[in-house]
């Protein structure tokens, strides 16, 4: 019941959004840039600010970047790498920042940002690869990655359950579905065996199953303890045989992540010791990062206190160097009211998360050519439900269940064609909720006892 509850309030949390970002685009308000509320951020900002006037370079996007908190000794102005000690004593953030001509750049800021400074000197940055689609050099502070094996295999389609039981098993098959996906929540302190059932029973349907792993916000206050605790935790999952672990969920948006550090670099540390702590214990166990929720709330900013854009946050990510420490990179989409086929004609506009092709663009060009799971992709109806949806969700009033049945099929198929989607779990298979966080109308499974998208997966799947 806890899984459930969560995903309900990220669901909430995630409608909010949608409905928001539309009121603003149906009015014409242009979205305000706001100051981003993490005090790492906004001096990063400062700094790329200084560095741009300085030197005429872009840095709107940067390869990567490093940053340490310091003790200026001869005062921030001061570039000097050892000046000597005087009792002009300033603390701040010390960044270096490659560019994509492969400069690196260095600059300097006060913690309060109000004092940014951009130093003289230039070099090539040699710690990684600055071609086109290479992944970004890992942040030095972050460990070794582990060896394991290489994610392998074609595309294959999986859904996320409320209970694999056997009626659930054979709408399944009926889609020829090969994964199930289960969210498991992590308290400090959990046994690894807390999912052991999970594991068993999936393996002896004959499935692999996939669990997303997500913890407490409230519970991270030492940060780096934290880190380790959850890493011991999840490969104790991993040992169990767990065939995917997706680490963490939705970590952009404060439902999921402690407000005020919300931060892709951040992750990308938690997600560097999770990934070693796997595949140690499993070198096969497929690591997937936690998908972000897909949203333009945060504006042109890209994050403020509550939360990052998706796209932002995997930037942050995929400059701390994350590429190295996953196998998959996870996405969400389910917000669509139109064929997955269609690149534009959304009444909504054109925002990207409303689209597909350009949601799984969106996760697959940052990351050095890593495939994408989709750990949730959904369509909503409301069709053979007594009661109106939500108002939060009215945006899929009109999908029906004929429609929401094509698009997963041909969603489905659009992945497995892309050849950059290795798994595509289906939010969901058989969650009968429905009020303020209407999932069984994302539900393959529906009232009256039909499953039409299972008929249509198994199709495209070769089932039938």
């Amino acid at each position: 019941m806890q899984s459930i509850l969560r995903h309900a309030r990220h669901q909430g949390m995630y409608a909010l959004i949608v409905a928001l970002l539309l009121t603003l685009v149906v009015s014409g308000v242009s979205a305000q840039a706001a100051t981003p509320a993490d005090p790492l951020m906004r001096a990063f900002g400062a700094v790329r600010s200084a560095l741009t006037e300085k030197f005429g370079v872009d840095m709107s996007l940067v390869q990567r970047y490093t940053w340490e908190q310091v003790e200026f000794l001869n005062g921030i102005n001061s570039c000097e790498t050892s000046p000597a000690e005087t009792s002009r004593l300033y603390f701040g953030w010390r960044f270096l920042i490659t560019a994509l001509n492969g400069n690196q750049y260095e600059g300097r800021s006060s913690f309060d940002s109000t004092i940014a400074v951009a130093c003289d000197e230039i070099t090539n940055d040699t710690s990684g690869s600055t071609a086109p689609g290479a992944p970004p050099a890992a942040d030095a502070n972050l460990p070794a990655p582990v060896a394991g094996s290489a994610i392998a295999g074609g595309f294959e389609l999986g859904g996320h359950v409320l209970e694999l039981n056997g009626n659930t098993r054979g709408l399944m098959q009926r889609a020829g579905m090969t994964w199930v996906k289960h969210q498991v929540e992590y308290t400090l302190g959990a046994d690894p065996g807390i999912a052991a059932g999970l594991i068993t029973n999936a393996h002896a349907n004959g499935l692999k199953v996939l669990l997303g792993i997500v913890g407490e916000p409230t519970q991270m206050g030492d940060f780096q303890g934290y880190i380790s605790q959850y890493a011991s935790f999840v490969s104790g999952v991993a040992a169990l045989g767990a065939d995917a672990i997706e680490v963490w969920n939705e970590p952009n948006i404060d439902r999921e992540w402690p407000a005020g550090s919300i931060n892709g670099g951040n992750y990308t540390q938690l997600l560097a010791a999770a990934y070693n702590a796997i595949k140690s214990s499993s070198p096969n166990t497929i690591v997937i990062s936690g998908a972000p929720a897909p949203t333009g709330f945060f504006g042109s900013a890209g994050c403020a206190e509550g939360g990052c854009n998706d796209d932002a946050f995997m930037q942050q990510m995929a400059q701390a160097g994350a590429a190295q420490y996953l196998d998959c990179v996870g996405l969400h989409y389910n917000e669509g009211i139109i064929a997955p086929t269609q690149g534009s004609g959304d009444p909504r506009g054109g925002y990207p998360t409303y689209y597909f092709g350009s949601m799984l663009a969106r996760g697959y060009n940052l990351f050095g050519g890593k495939p994408v799971c989709f750990t949730e992709l959904g369509y909503l109806s409301p069709e053979g439900f007594d009661t109106a949806l939500p108002a939060a969700f009215g945006w899929a009033a009109n999908t029906t269940v004929s429609q929401h049945a094509t698009w997963l099929a041909q969603a489905a198929t659009a992945a497995a064609q892309s050849g950059n989607v290795r798994i595509m779990i289906v939010w969901n298979v058989d969650f009968p909720f429905w009020g303020s966080d209407p999932a069984g109308g994302y539900a393959m499974f529906r009232p009256g006892g039909g499953c039409p998208a299972c008929d249509q997966l198994g199709a495209v799947m070769g089932a039938q």
